[in-house]
């Protein structure tokens, strides 16, 4: 049997410490990349105000996916919707326009109005400061959102008990 070599096994491969210096600094780099702002959601400073025919085609639209399954996350007819990716695909394809895609995002998205101002294709947002819900203004106190996880994209009262107890604010893109 040989005896072992004195010194490094392998001269040429980094000590431990260094190694271990190697990994910190790689993993400082991935953390200073991720902590880059997000670019800001786009308002509706870059969008020109919805014609009149836009805003029947918003609300036809979103009572035409009434009865689309509701799925967190989802933005497409195909995978369901939740109440953010509902008002991405109405306005997207209504329109070409590209709002926020959270409900956090969307309470800053266009102009406030003021809930007696209310026109079809209004967003409204519920929850305060901080918004946890959103839909389409569709008309006649009316709006289509989709509600919850096991529910279907739906058509809903601004009057109705449970809505009208809820704080609203409204934005027009």
């Amino acid at each position: 049997m040989q005896p072992l070599p004195s010194g490094p096994l392998l001269p040429n491969f980094p000590t431990m410490r260094s190694f271990h210096s190697a990994l910190l600094l790689f993993a400082a780099l991935i953390a200073t990349g991720c902590a880059n702002r997000p670019s800001p959601a786009p308002t509706s400073s870059n969008l020109a105000p919805l014609s009149s025919e836009q805003s029947k085609d918003i609300a036809i639209h979103a009572l035409g996916l009434v009865g689309t399954p509701y799925r967190y996350g989802g933005n497409t007819l195909e995978g369901g919707f939740d109440c953010s990716g509902l008002i991405d695909y109405v306005y997207r394809t209504s329109t070409g326009a590209r709002p926020p895609r959270t409900v956090a995002q969307l309470a800053g998205f266009g102009q406030p109005v003021g809930t007696a101002d209310l026109q079809t294709g209004d967003l409204v947002l519920f929850g305060g400061n901080r918004p946890t819900h959103a839909g389409i203004y569709v008309g006649n106190g009316r709006f289509v959102h989709a509600p919850s996880s096991g529910g279907d994209v739906r058509m809903d009262r601004l009057d109705g008990p449970y809505w009208s107890r809820q704080q609203l604010a409204v934005r027009r893109p």
